[in-house]
C-alpha cells in the first residue's frame, strides 16, 4: 500500500515537471524504480532545459567556466601589455606622472599640489612620481574623507601603512556623517578617500607649466 502511494506522489510529481533527482530527494526512491514507474511520462525539451539552467551544479561549472576564460584572456593581455610597455625609464614615469595630475590633480590652490582618490595604487604611482620632482616623505601632508561608521583610527594606520608615510604627517580626518555601509556603490575600494598633498607655489608653477608644454607642444 506505502509503495502505490508512493508511486502515486511520483506521478503527480512527475505531472508538474518535477526531475527523477527532485522526486527522489522528496520521497528517497531510487532513480532505477522512478524509471520503471514513469518511464511513459517523459519531460518536455523545454522543460529539460529548464532543469538544466537552474541546476546548482551546472550553474558553479558555468561560472567557473566562463571565469577560467575570463582569467585567461587577461593573462593574455596582461602579456600582450608587459611586452609593449616593458620597463618604464625615469622620463617615462615623469610624464605619466603629469598625466595623472592633468586628469586627478588638485586645481583648487596655486601654493601646492595634491591628489585625491580611493586607489592606493594610484596614490602610491603619485609619490613615486614626487620623488621624480625631488620631494621627500616629510615634506608630505595626508587627509583623509571618512565615513560615521567607520573605524577612525583603523583607516588611518591603513593609509599610513600604505603609503609608508607617519601618522605624524595626517591632519585631522573629516568624518561624512553619511554611513558607508549605506552607499550601495564602492568603487571597488572600501577604505575612504585618501589625498596627498604638498605645499609650494614653485611646486606648482612646475606642474602646471609641465603640462601647458604638453598643450602647446604635443597636443595639435
Amino acid at each position: 500500500m506505502a509503495r502505490k502511494k508512493d508511486k502515486q506522489k511520483a506521478i503527480a510529481m512527475r505531472k508538474k515537471g518535477m526531475s527523477y533527482s527532485q522526486i527522489k530527494e522528496k520521497l528517497g526512491i531510487n532513480k532505477s524504480t522512478l524509471s520503471g514507474w514513469l518511464y511513459n511520462m517523459p519531460l518536455s525539451e523545454k522543460r529539460i532545459r529548464e532543469l538544466q539552467a537552474d541546476n546548482p551544479i551546472r550553474i558553479e561549472r558555468y561560472r567557473n567556466t566562463m571565469r577560467a576564460k575570463r582569467e585567461k584572456k587577461f593573462a593574455s593581455a596582461y602579456h600582450e601589455m608587459s611586452q609593449k610597455i616593458k620597463k618604464l625609464s625615469s622620463r617615462e614615469l615623469f610624464l605619466a606622472g603629469l598625466f595623472l595630475y592633468w586628469g586627478e590633480g588638485s586645481k583648487t590652490t596655486n601654493a601646492a599640489i595634491g591628489l585625491t582618490n580611493t586607489n592606493p595604487s594610484m596614490l602610491k604611482f603619485y609619490i613615486k612620481w614626487l620623488d621624480l620632482l625631488g620631494i621627500k616623505r616629510n615634506q608630505m601632508k595626508v587627509s583623509l574623507h571618512l565615513y560615521s561608521d567607520m573605524n577612525i583610527k583603523k583607516q588611518e594606520k591603513y593609509w599610513s601603512e600604505e603609503l609608508s608615510i607617519p601618522l605624524s604627517q595626517f591632519r585631522k580626518s573629516y568624518i561624512k556623517d553619511t554611513k558607508f555601509s549605506s552607499i550601495t556603490y564602492h568603487n571597488g575600494f572600501g577604505q575612504g578617500t585618501c589625498s596627498v598633498l604638498v605645499g609650494g607655489a614653485r611646486l606648482h608653477e612646475k606642474v602646471i607649466m609641465g603640462l601647458r608644454y604638453i598643450q602647446d607642444n604635443l597636443i595639435k
